[in-house]
């Protein structure tokens, strides 16, 4: 069934931790809204099976993927194959928002997001 959704009534941010915000979710992907405060980071992690897109919605962005890092900006987006350590900082002085699109491998491997959850202590 289709869904539509309206990203501006879902940005939500925390002092104290970069909010993810639940778009969409089937069998083969996941995406969601990441929101941070200036500072606010995700610290590199990665995944075996899973490859990531980080597009930059409002701010700027300090993204890690591997030994790369990259400054991107509003319509910028950058690649994190499966298995590349990544992550992301808000090291600017306004909020950043992004969308994070993630690719899950459905060929029987354990649930990407059972292991995230279980990583980071909230759903990816």
């Amino acid at each position: 069934m289709a869904e539509v959704k309206d990203l501006n009534g879902l940005r939500r941010f925390a002092a104290d931790k970069m909010q993810k915000v639940g778009l969409f979710e089937t069998p083969r992907m996941f995406c969601d809204l990441y929101c941070l405060e200036p500072g606010q980071a995700q610290k590199a992690h990665s995944h075996g099976g899973a490859d990531k897109v980080y597009l930059v919605l409002e701010g700027r962005a300090q993204v890690q993927v591997g030994a790369d890092r990259f400054e991107v900006g509003p319509r910028q987006a950058v690649l994190a194959p499966a298995g590349s350590d990544h992550g992301v900082t808000n090291a600017g002085a306004e909020r950043l928002v992004l969308y994070v699109f993630v690719a899950q491998d459905s060929g029987g491997a354990p649930s990407l997001k059972a292991g995230h959850q279980h990583d980071h202590g909230h759903r990816h």
